[in-house]
């Protein structure tokens, strides 16, 4: 399940979390999602890095650190002025610790 994310131009973030206990591990998720990207958007296929990089967070206070510090990209970036301002970020579901 995908919480808040943010899509820059060269990258995107996605806080998610496992719907189930069994769920497959983050890398697999990664590829799936890749494959379903590649084919609703073809023009998309040629540009995914092979690996993808992930970290757990352990806590509410991490996560909102985190997010904190990720809203910031766009502005380090010279894209905008304010975080805020970005329009390609979101929640697509809250998560809860």
């Amino acid at each position: 399940m995908v919480g808040k994310y943010m899509i820059m131009p060269d990258h995107i973030h996605l806080f998610c979390s496992p719907i189930k206990r069994d769920a497959k591990n983050v890398k697999e998720w990664v590829a799936f999602w890749k494959r379903k990207a590649s084919i609703e958007f073809k023009h998309l296929n040629q540009v995914w890095q092979r690996d993808c990089w992930d970290r757990q967070l352990r806590n509410g206070e991490s996560y909102s650190e985190k997010w904190e510090y990720i809203r910031e990209n766009p502005v380090r970036k010279n894209l905008v002025n304010k975080s805020s301002d970005w329009l390609y970020q979101g929640e697509l579901n809250e998560l809860r610790w």
